[in-house]
């Protein structure tokens, strides 16, 4: 297991602004270079997703996992535990800060794998144990650059 891989951005938009498009999981394949579609499984009294399914590619790879919301907190976070083939995987989540009239968007990932799902990690995304947090890391910086430019355009 790995320490917190954590990438920040600040968005000139308000934190339930933010809180709004990164609880909207289906948004996540516009940002992210991995996930391409999300299937909302069932969602809570308020609307948000309470459990969605996550589709994802990195070159010829793709794979699929199971999500469930563990915090979704308007305004201040919105996180979800990972699982594929009933094992853990990681916890992603979006910590929110007001900064001035914006959001300081920090972006997070918390390595959960046991060794069933190391294996099979190394055969549906093709990424060793070891260069996940960093292959992560890679792609948190695309997703936070893509979520404050349609943001701030509007979005």
């Amino acid at each position: 297991m790995t320490d917190e891989v954590v990438e920040r951005i600040t968005v000139e938009v308000t934190p339930d602004t933010v809180f709004q498009a990164v609880s909207d999981v289906r948004r996540m394949a516009k940002w992210s270079p991995e996930c391409f579609a999300t299937w909302v499984l069932t969602r809570s009294a308020d609307r948000v997703p309470e459990r969605f399914v996550g589709f994802n590619r990195r070159k010829a790879y793709v794979w699929f996992t199971t999500c469930r919301v563990v915090v979704a907190e308007p305004g201040a976070e919105f996180a979800f535990d990972v699982t594929t083939f009933g094992l853990p995987v990681a916890r992603w989540g979006f910590r929110l800060a007001p900064a001035g009239g914006g959001t300081d968007v920090s972006q997070y990932w918390i390595d959960q794998r046991v060794r069933g799902a190391m294996i099979l990690g190394r055969v549906f995304t093709g990424k060793v144990a070891h260069a996940r947090p960093e292959a992560n890391r890679e792609g948190m910086r695309v997703t936070l650059e893509r979520l404050k430019r349609e943001l701030e355009a509007g979005g």
